[in-house]
Formats: C-alpha cells, structure tokens, sequence
C-alpha cells in the first residue's frame, strides 16, 4: 500500500468517516472513494458496498473494481434514560454500536443505570453539535417530552443518519409532526422519523422494546427499500 493512501484511510478513520479503496488490476489503478459523496457509477457501488458492510467488487464499463470498505463504527444516540434505554444500549453494544446517551437529567443518566456508556448531560442540540450524526448514526429519542426530543429529532433530520426512532403512540407522533412542520420540515422529511417506534412484534417489557427498536435499525441499516412493508409496533 503507498503512503498517501494509508496517509488518507488513517485520516479517514481519525475523522470518523467511511472510505472505500477501489482497485482495479488489470491496470493497477487505485483509488480512494468517499462513499457519501461520489455520485459516479463507481462511487455509488462504493456506496452500496458501505451501506452493507461488506468488501466486494463491481464492473463499471468493462472494468472490474475489488473495492475494500473501511467503516467507522456503528454509532446509536439514544436521547433520554429511561427504561427502556438500558436494555436497549446493552443490546446494541453486542450488536456492534458506539453507543452515547444524552438527557440533561442528572438523576436518571448516571453511570450505575449505563456502565461502560458515554453520557452527555447537555441538551441534544449541545450534545449533538459537539459530536454531529453521520452516515453510520442512529438516533432514538425516548423521553415523550418535546423539549427533549423536538431538538434531538431536528438534529437527526438536518444530517444524514441512516435511522430516526421516536418513542409514542401514532397520536403523539401525529402531534410532534405538526411541531416539527411548524420548523419548516417538509412531509417527505418527517416521513424518515420511525413513529411508533419499533417493528410489530408484539413487544411489551422495556427489554422487548428495545428488540423491536434495534431490529427496526437493523433492517433501515441492511435492507434498504424492505423496510416500508414491514408494519411498526404501536409503542
């Protein structure tokens, strides 16, 4: 490997961002991609192979691509400690996620209810400016206040995560579309905002939430396009 592409995956992966190297043998041509910006034929195979996690190879005109996929990892904010949340973080540390709480709520995010989690007591809109959403992000607002979660959820839709969850029945959910309306989000935009939360399974204790929020994510994460014919959970 040259210098200034290990130079360029080392900064890639310092600054938290997904990159694809593309090599082409026949040539020998090598190339760096960012996956969430190159809308060529070969950057959008860059993008799927991202999406999926998964190294691969495509043919663009003729030519055939190995491409290496070099991801950041997993990253789920979960907005709001409350039952729910616990099980939920646990969970989805083994399924390979950085996971961060945040509620400025001293009393209920403590490191005794969240061991080994990074909590942040500032507002979402603090939290989330200091260590912004990306590509590889999902967010999952919890606290069916709409102080808390209004400004969490506007954050998630002003970037480019691949999952918004909100905690609430279609009745609450109806009612945080109107405020979130009111800021200027389009019908299309609030459409990526999963409320209820969760896929229909029937789930009931805080634990069998947090498997049908994580099995919501999983599928907007590896099953793009499936995810709008499986029913959500009326949580």
């Amino acid at each position: 490997m040259k210098r200034d592409v290990l130079q360029a995956l080392n900064d890639a992966r310092r600054q938290n961002r997904a990159i694809v190297r593309a090599i082409e043998p026949t040539s020998g041509e090598d190339r760096l991609i960012d996956p969430a910006a190159d809308t060529s034929l070969l950057g959008l195979a860059a993008a799927e192979a991202a999406r999926a996690d998964r190294s691969s190879s495509a043919e663009i005109d003729g030519r055939t691509w190995f491409l290496t996929v070099y991801n950041p990892p997993l990253d789920l904010a979960v907005v709001g400690a409350v039952h729910i949340a616990q099980p939920l973080c646990a969970m989805a540390q083994l399924a390979g996620y950085q996971v961060r709480v945040v509620d400025p709520r001293t009393a209920f995010a403590t490191a005794e209810r969240f061991p080994n989690i990074a909590i942040s007591h500032d507002w979402p809109e603090e939290a989330l400016a200091k260590a912004p959403l990306g590509s590889r992000s999902a967010l999952v607002a919890l606290t069916h206040d709409s102080k808390v979660d209004d400004p969490a959820l506007t954050a998630a839709l002003q970037s480019n995560c691949f999952y918004i969850g909100a905690l609430g029945s279609k009745i609450t959910h109806a009612a945080r579309r109107e405020r979130l309306a009111q800021h200027g989000f389009s019908g299309a935009a609030l459409d990526r905002i999963h409320g209820p939360i969760g896929l229909s399974i029937g789930a009931r204790s805080p634990a069998e939430i947090a498997i049908a929020i994580l099995a919501e994510m999983t599928l907007e994460l590896r099953a793009d396009g499936l995810s709008h014919s499986i029913i959500r959970a009326p949580l």
